[in-house]
């Protein structure tokens, strides 16, 4: 089964390429808490999807991980784009976490599933995406409870599910925050502020999927490249909207803590709540050794 990790993305607010920030005891990052969990769950491959500038970094990571998992990567970059789109064809920031997929169609064989490199999931969540893959023919995604994904230090951008019979029927993107030990949500296409509840589910972009996405994903970057938009992105919930009307993706819910470094400031956080996974034997303290 495949780790698919999205790991292309610059980190504008955080200001630097966060995925190798070192958070771990010994120097490890936040990737090095994924995989791990991933393969301790079952997969037993790694998908990188990255720029290809960055390849060098990746392979600090593949010479920790390649005696227990099968590495390869995929460089998202705009071959893929017709020249007539240049305003996107040439364009340096990515276009997306749905082209970045696509740019690994070739690679992806069966079932996989799909995570951000800049974003600790917790252990629980692979082990119920990988039974999920195992034993479910439809799509999924886990559902996280809004409280435990927030920062202390800002807006974070999440996915609000809707959810009925335990079927995704739309997502909202939002930026949530805390203010006031209430969780404020205002949502992307709207100036409207509401109070979310501390269990609604939201999406971390943590999603099983298998390789019939991509005829969705196709289709839909026609329609993307037609709007030849200098600052839009493509994005996978985006298609997923479009593609439940005809698959069913299940939202399953997960007791993990999200912890991420959406902001510099998130950074102590995140190695704080690591060290006392750490010292309550969640994790080794040398993850590889």
């Amino acid at each position: 089964m495949d780790l698919v990790i999205l790991a292309a993305g610059m980190g504008s607010r955080f200001g630097g390429l966060k995925q190798i920030k070192e958070v771990g005891p010994n120097g490890e990052m936040i990737i090095d808490y994924s995989i791990y969990d991933a393969i301790k769950a079952g997969f037993n491959r790694v998908i990188f999807i990255i720029k290809k500038e960055n390849l060098k970094y990746f392979k600090l990571v593949e010479n920790k991980i390649k005696k227990y998992v099968k590495v390869e990567y995929a460089f998202q970059n705009n071959d893929n784009v017709p020249n007539k789109y240049d305003k996107l064809k040439y364009r340096d920031k990515p276009l997306g976490t749905a082209h970045a997929l696509l740019c690994a169609k070739d690679l992806i064989k069966d079932k996989f599933m799909v995570i951000n490199a800049d974003d600790f999931y917790g252990k629980e969540s692979y082990e119920i995406g990988y039974n999920y893959l195992k034993k479910s023919n439809d799509y999924g995604l886990i559902g996280y409870l809004a409280k435990n994904t927030l920062s202390e230090n800002g807006k974070v951008k999440r996915g609000i599910c809707e959810v009925k019979n335990g079927k995704l029927v739309n997502i909202t993107e939002s930026s949530l925050e805390k203010k006031e030990g209430k969780i404020i949500c205002t949502p992307d296409n709207s100036d409207e502020k509401k109070t979310l509840k501390d269990d609604t589910l939201v999406s971390m972009n943590m999603l099983l999927l298998d390789k019939t996405i991509f005829k969705y994903i196709e289709k839909e970057f026609k329609v993307f490249l037609l709007k030849n938009d200098l600052n839009s992105e493509f994005y996978i919930p985006d298609v997923l909207l479009k593609v439940i009307s005809n698959r069913t993706c299940k939202v399953i819910k997960t007791p993990s803590i999200w912890h991420g470094v959406t902001y510099r400031e998130d950074l102590e956080d995140v190695k704080n709540n690591i060290l006392n996974l750490v010292k309550t034997n969640i994790y080794p303290t040398n993850l590889w050794k």
